[in-house]
């Protein structure tokens, strides 16, 4: 019997991205990107919020200080929608009030400049692809 193969991609894990700064955002773009994933790219939190998609991300990846809503607002509104997957913080401002505020709730948090490969382990693990 003949064997049938599917022509369909494998499914790419939807990463939510969330940088202010538009060299960044598309500098991580393009990282994640060619490690495979679909990336949904925002300029800022509302606009993140906003997409119905965003819940459909199995990992968020953010900035930490951008213009009208922090990295950990949008955790937390992502988090009020019921989405409960891992979320990584990128911050440029490593401060001891960071630790406390975020209370544990990012998988990890990475400081700028970033390592290429320092944050896609850090998505993999939290996507299981690690």
């Amino acid at each position: 019997m003949p064997q049938i193969i599917s022509s369909a991609e494998p499914e790419r894990p939807r990463i939510l991205l969330v940088e202010d700064d538009s060299a960044v955002r598309r500098s991580i773009q393009l990282i994640l990107q060619a490690r495979g994933y679909d990336v949904r790219a925002f300029a800022s939190g509302a606009l993140a919020l906003a997409d119905p998609s965003a819940t459909e991300a199995v990992c968020l990846v953010t900035d930490h200080r951008m213009a009208g809503m922090t990295g950990l607002e949008i955790l937390r509104g992502l988090r009020a929608a019921g989405w409960r997957r891992p979320a990584i913080l990128i911050t440029a401002h490593r401060t001891d009030d960071l630790d406390t505020e975020d209370d544990g709730e990012f998988d990890d948090v990475l400081e700028s400049p970033l390592l290429d490969r320092r944050l896609l382990a850090c998505v993999d693990r939290a996507t299981g692809r690690a």
